[in-house]
């Protein structure tokens, strides 16, 4: 599998609007964005709102329904394209957010330890808003090549921007890598998708007294998710919906989606250096991936051509879901100056008929080499080296007291938005009332 020098890395990342996915439809499109030259060595799936509030805040087997129909979504993608079978390798859930690995069983020996972190940057620091990290150590004959895959979710709305940069920017301060729990590789598959270690992982203490966050010198690193950046500042009025983009081949068309793109808030905050520093993210050739109606997203059943755009006229159709990567560090170019990352493919995947958003798909081959750290002193200016935020010295303390608030607002969302915890707290409540009948019963006695 890993051949000629390459790893061949598949990212997706996909807004799941908290409903569980129809694996048929999700496998058929992955496969579809499988390279045409062969089936990748790694597939990592970035996912946000992955469930509903409750099932996501209090995680463990409430969320196994969601992470199974993934599981089976990528078997299948595998079988359609391929023989290849995938080995599940680590999911991990900050609230809302999650993140799956899977990798080639023929290369999946290689996998010499995996780290993991999160963070929340939602309301009180709660994971509805937030990024998990999955750190591999992969071996390459008698080194190791370290690759960080991140999903993110930060805040939404056209007007929320100053607020996405602040979610970036807490991101990279409180995202800290801790080893994974050993036992993780001796699981069986079902109970690797439903393995939820974050208090005993994530809040652990760090056996390494210099804790490592998104950026270091040794690590590739994609991040990708729903960012959330817009193509307005402002909503849009009645009369902005006429000049929403529809297909047409034509650039010249007001109607072309380029014209939007013109816009687009994370270009221009990349260019003034205030987020996702350093990150660079191939050409967009698709059209906007947000936001989609509930008309669409009904034709999505039977239509993946989607031969007309309908967009929900509250919200500026924006590329809110993105992926993006470091290139190789120019210390290692300096010596092997073809030593580059490669772009397979970048674009938009069908619009699924349980979200808004449409899935977006990144196939990278990346040098089967390790990241060697620079000489110290040097490349001082690289964000590997120097990233743009220090690390929060409190952040293990942070994330301790938001996972706690996590967990209360779980079962309070549990006892009153669930069918079953809305009869459990009628049972309770039956119980109590026949206990307190029977107690005076007794007492009149």
């Amino acid at each position: 599998m890993a051949s000629m020098g390459n790893l061949q890395v598949l990212t997706v990342t996909f807004n799941c609007g908290r409903e569980l996915i129809r694996p048929k439809v999700f496998g058929r499109h992955l496969s579809d964005a499988f390279p045409d030259s062969q089936s990748p060595d790694i597939i990592v799936l970035c996912l946000q709102e992955v469930a509903p509030i409750a099932y996501s805040f209090l995680g463990g087997s409430y969320l196994v329904p969601y992470f199974v129909l993934f599981h089976n979504a990528v078997a299948l993608a595998a079988r359609v394209r391929s023989s290849t079978h995938y080995h599940h390798v680590i999911t991990r859930n900050v609230g809302m957010t999650a993140c799956m690995v899977f990798i080639s069983e023929e290369i999946s020996k290689n996998v010499r330890w995996i780290e993991m972190g999160g963070v929340g940057v939602g309301m009180h620091e709660m994971g509805n808003k937030g990024a998990v990290g999955l750190r591999l150590g992969y071996a390459v004959a008698e080194d190791v090549m370290e690759l960080t895959f991140v999903a993110a979710h930060l805040a939404p709305m056209e007007d929320a921007l100053r607020r996405r940069n602040e979610d970036w920017m807490n991101i990279v301060r409180g995202l800290v890598f801790t080893p994974a729990n050993d036992r993780t590789s001796t699981k069986a598959p079902q109970q690797r998708v439903t393995s939820n270690e974050e208090s005993e992982e994530l809040l652990a203490e760090h056996r390494d007294s210099h804790p490592r966050g998104i950026y270091t010198a040794a690590s590739h690193l994609i991040i990708a998710g729903d960012l959330n950046y817009r193509t307005a500042d402002t909503s849009p009025s009645p009369s902005d919906t006429l000049a929403y983009p529809q297909p047409t081949s034509s650039l010249t068309s007001p109607h072309h989606y380029s014209h939007l793109f013109h816009n687009d808030q994370l270009s221009r905050e990349q260019d003034a250096g205030r987020t996702l520093h350093g990150l660079v993210e191939a050409p967009i050739k698709f059209p906007p991936t947000y936001k989609y109606s509930k008309k669409a997203q009904l034709r999505a059943e039977s239509d993946d051509s989607m031969s007309t755009w309908e967009w929900a006229k509250h919200r500026w159709p924006s590329w809110c879901d993105r992926i993006l990567w470091l290139d190789m560090p120019p210390w290692m170019k300096t010596g092997l100056p073809n030593a580059g990352i490669e772009v397979e493919k970048y674009d938009a995947l069908p619009l699924n008929p349980t979200s808004d958003h449409r899935p977006v798909v990144l196939g990278l081959r990346i040098p089967l080499m390790a990241v060697s750290a620079p000489k110290n002193g040097e490349w001082e200016d690289d964000v590997r080296v120097n990233p743009p935020f220090e690390i929060d010295p409190m952040w293990r303390d942070r994330r301790r007291v938001a996972r706690r608030k996590e967990v209360f607002v779980g079962l309070l969302a549990y006892v009153s938005l669930t069918w079953e915890g809305r009869g459990i707290f009628l049972a309770l409540v039956i119980g109590a009332f026949g206990g307190w009948a029977i107690v005076r019963s007794i007492l009149e006695v």
